[in-house]
């Protein structure tokens, strides 16, 4: 898949979030959970992306349709834009395709041997690296997603699953801090990328909104937590105009809400099969690589 430009204006942004945290050359990358721990130099610093598979830069090919990690996600455009800048700094890939704050707890996923988990992973890795500068994770959706199956909202499942969020994310955060008191950590907040399938239907915009809702809900939840934790959160959705119901013209001249028609721009979506997907295309994942440099420089 071919590369796509990094336009001047993230450049810019990203730089300058870089200079706030004093951060991101990546001179290596793994693209996996299953080893990420690189071999480095003594002076070597790192940024640790940790979460499902947006922190994996995921992205469909021909050859793998349903997605795989790629080297156009949000960290790589966090970290090789400012190459140029600062030397020495590695991005270290843990995140893992479907983790939950539960699977990143208790292991279990599909990346590691049996029970390993994502967070002992990178607990292991804070202790024995003290050069660790940044921390992103992005979790939460993957809780959510079945709660929101075959365009049916269960208020039950959204209720208990954000209970659940809560309370390990509470657990996870407390967890990187005490292996590293003075870590620096974003959180990243979501959107929902399956808005396009409502776009030409009334009742199935009714719908929409109805996820819209518990998008916003969750990323409350989300916002909440870090904030308790003294950890600032990204907001994604903003960027991906989450509850905008702005009138936007398509291109066969029909208007829907400006929220299900970003997703068509930012993600696979709307691209016709096989490579149809609801992650990011590269333009998506340099949208939540500039929300998350916002925070760093405010």
């Amino acid at each position: 898949m071919k590369e796509q430009r990094t336009p001047k204006r993230l450049r810019r942004a990203i730089v300058g979030a870089a200079v706030a945290f004093g951060l991101f050359v990546t001179i290596g990358t793994t693209q996996t959970g299953a080893t990420a721990i690189p071999n480095t130099p003594v002076h070597v610093a790192y940024y640790l992306a940790l979460g499902g598979s947006g922190s994996l830069g995921v992205q469909p090919t021909i050859g793998h349709p349903k997605g795989q990690p790629t080297s156009s996600g949000y960290a790589n455009d966090l970290s090789a834009l400012v190459r140029s800048r600062w030397s020495g700094l590695q991005l270290v890939q843990l995140g893992c395709p479907g983790e939950t704050t539960g699977s990143i707890l208790a292991g279990g996923d599909h990346c590691r041997p049996a029970g390993q988990s994502q967070l002992a992973h990178a607990v292991s890795f804070l202790r024995s690296h003290s050069n660790v500068v940044s921390v992103t994770i992005d979790l939460g959706f993957n809780n959510i997603l079945p709660c929101l199956a075959y365009h049916q909202l269960n208020e039950t499942c959204v209720l208990q699953n954000l209970a659940t969020v809560r309370q390990q994310l509470t657990q996870i955060l407390s967890t990187l801090r005490a292996a590293d008191p003075s870590l620096r950590i974003v959180g990243v907040g979501h959107y929902d990328p399956n808005l396009y399938a409502h776009i030409h239907s009334i009742a199935v915009q009714s719908l929409a909104s109805a996820n819209i809702a518990v998008i916003d809900r969750l990323n409350e939840t989300l916002r909440m937590v870090d904030s308790a934790a003294g950890v600032p959160m990204a907001n994604v959705g903003s960027a991906f105009a989450l509850a905008n119901a702005v009138p936007t013209t398509l291109p066969n001249r029909t208007t829907a809400p400006k929220d299900l028609v970003r997703p068509c721009a930012l993600t696979w979506a709307c691209t016709s099969p096989p490579l149809g997907n609801s992650h990011p295309n590269g333009d998506g994942y340099e949208v939540i690589a500039e929300a998350i440099a916002d925070v760093v420089r405010t």
